[in-house]
């Protein structure tokens, strides 16, 4: 591994080595604060020989000192020296093993000196017992080098310095233990990190994906709270970072195939709550944006979510159609975004498999994919089901996501070899949820729009009549040109979109001279004549379980198939002939 791959590293994992910081500064302060203050006093003695006048009696003197300070050493931490001080001193709650364990002695090399200290959680404590066991050391050489016939010590023992009251303990050091802490801390946590990167498995880079699936990736899209709640984005007023992943998906789908581009699209993933709805859904928001017709289908005859999240009736649908219990027209539901049309799951079926890889499904399908411009299916996931894969088998191919740090390589690689074995078409990957930070773009292009805004907001301005000849309908995909009546249309004189709108939506109608205005009729995008209404049984739509008057169907005198309301044209009430149908 090189720097960058370890930097890469703490930039991702940076909260295990935060987190192991924290834990071993807190359990040092723990330690440290838990932990008993003991203080230490101090006493030195000189050891000296009896010796002769000369030079070399003074020098084999000093010889034997050095040797004797070794042996004293030891005798300063035996449990006699320690009786003996227990008795001098009166202590009755120590033992001599528990009062020799607190003593420490130790000479230079070289020196006749010995320094002995003592700790006890009493500092006046500690002092006494360094001062009595000194004392009682000097006795006890002066009987060990005393000769049994008489005469003076060989060796004898001075005290040089007496203790002192210690001022502060010398356990624990908070700030030491803080600071080491703080050092194996983050050692602890990049070791961690490494190790935890070095396991994991999951997809989080364009490389791995594009190597496993074996097709480009054609997004990445960051995650975004609001997502959660609001699964759809208003892309005529989004300008956050998904919503620019979104617009550059849409240009790469353009480009996968110049020739024949891909017009009927299954999003899919591996497993569940790895954002498949929510990117099927945005797919072809950001596909109407750009004026495109869009029939959504909810093809996830298991568990449908894109009619809860788009607010449209899923009881009657694409399981009613394939079920022969009615046309693509009588469940075909408008949507409040301009070009957007829905085909529910419909009622769930006991054999969601089978209906999807009917020759009728396809059928179905070819029918969306003549009458509108891009067809796009939430599909269920490919490991737990099948119904993805033979979906991919009837439309133009799929796109497969893939969740950062949650899709693992292996779940990917089968997800992939599910479509390849019905010969399936995986048009590109889609790398879903990463982490928003390392984004530039999405800062960049928010930062551009922001700095685009006024300041402060505009005053209101009273709605006034629109002109006749900007007024337009955005009826939902139909594939009729707009026609106009040249014999009254005046010269020059056409539609004008919507602000909002990338490009006008096609719609039939009349030019009235009297009132200057466009007699717009809507109607849902036509059949190709190859098909026609004897595919689909004539039956009558409220028969559909479910559905019915009390489902905001007005209740007829006799069984008919109810007529998709189209929106109705905006209303001037200056011109009485504003908003009649032609």
């Amino acid at each position: 591994m090189e720097v960058h791959d370890y930097l890469r590293i703490l930039q991702a994992r940076w909260k295990i080595v935060a987190v192991t910081t924290v834990v071993a500064v807190l359990a040092a302060l723990g330690a440290s604060l838990l932990t008993t203050p003991q203080y230490e006093a101090k006493t030195r003695m000189f050891v000296s020989t009896s010796s002769g006048g000369s030079v070399q009696e003074i020098y084999q003197g000093n010889l034997f000192s050095q040797q004797r300070v070794a042996s004293y050493t030891k005798l300063l931490t035996g449990t006699n020296l320690a009786e003996r001080t227990i008795s001098t001193l009166g202590l009755a709650d120590v033992t001599p093993n528990e009062l020799a364990s607190k003593v420490t002695a130790a000479s230079a090399p070289d020196t006749v000196l010995i320094d002995m200290a003592v700790t006890d959680p009493s500092p006046e404590r500690a002092r006494d017992i360094a001062n009595a066991m000194s004392d009682e050391f000097v006795v006890m050489v002066r009987e060990l080098e005393t000769p049994e016939n008489g005469g003076p010590p060989t060796a004898r023992v001075v005290v040089e310095t007496q203790a002192a009251t210690p001022s502060a303990p010398v356990t624990p050091k908070t700030m030491r233990n803080v600071a080491l802490g703080l050092a194996v801390g983050v050692l602890l946590g990049i070791a961690l990190a490494v190790l935890r990167d070095r396991l994991d498995n999951t997809v989080k880079d364009r490389g791995t994906i594009e190597e496993i699936a074996g097709a480009g990736v054609v997004g990445v899209i960051p995650m975004d709270k609001a997502r959660q709640e609001a699964p759809a984005i208003s892309f005529a007023e989004a300008n956050s970072g998904d919503a620019e992943a979104y617009r550059e998906m849409r240009t790469n789908l353009q480009f996968l195939e110049v020739d024949h581009p891909p017009r009927a699209i299954v999003v899919t993933s591996a497993l569940p709550t790895e954002g498949k709805t929510t990117t099927a859904i945005n797919i072809a928001l950001v596909l109407t944006e750009a004026g495109h017709t869009v029939a959504l289908v909810e093809g996830d005859l298991r568990r449908p979510r894109v009619s809860k999240y788009l607010g449209v009736m899923g009881g009657a649908g694409l399981s009613t159609v394939l079920a022969n219990q009615a046309s693509i027209s009588d469940v075909m539901q408008t949507t409040k975004y301009d070009g957007l049309w829905v085909l529910g799951a419909g009622a769930l079926p006991p054999n969601p498999s089978e209906l999807l890889g009917s020759e009728h499904a396809r059928e179905v399908l070819e029918d969306l994919r003549s009458r509108f411009d891009y067809v796009i299916i939430d599909a269920p996931p490919l490991l737990p089901v099948t119904d993805a894969a033979v979906l991919s088998t009837i439309t133009d191919g799929a796109l497969l996501i893939a969740r950062h740090g949650k899709t693992t390589k292996e779940q990917l690689a089968r997800a992939v070899g599910n479509l390849q074995s019905v010969n399936a078409t995986v048009l590109g990957t889609i790398l879903n949820m990463t982490p928003a930070k390392g984004r530039g773009g999405s800062y960049e292009y928010r930062y551009y729009y922001e700095a685009d805004k006024p300041a402060t907001p505009a005053a209101p301005v009273a709605s006034q009549p629109v002109p006749a000849a900007q007024k337009v309908v955005h009826p939902p995909a139909p594939q009729q040109p707009r026609q106009f009546d040249n014999e009254h249309a005046p010269s020059g004189q056409h539609a004008t979109p919507a602000p909002t709108q990338a490009m006008p939506y096609r719609t039939s109608g009349d030019y009235r001279p009297d009132n200057d205005a466009w007699n717009v009729s809507e109607q849902f995008p036509p059949a190709p004549s190859r098909h026609s209404d004897d595919q689909y049984p004539q039956q009558a739509y409220s028969s559909v379980p479910g559905f019915g008057p009390k489902n905001g169907h007005a209740a007829e005198s006799q069984a008919t198939r109810p007529v998709i309301q189209a929106p109705r044209r905006p209303v001037d009430d200056s011109n009485p002939d504003s908003g009649k149908q032609g």
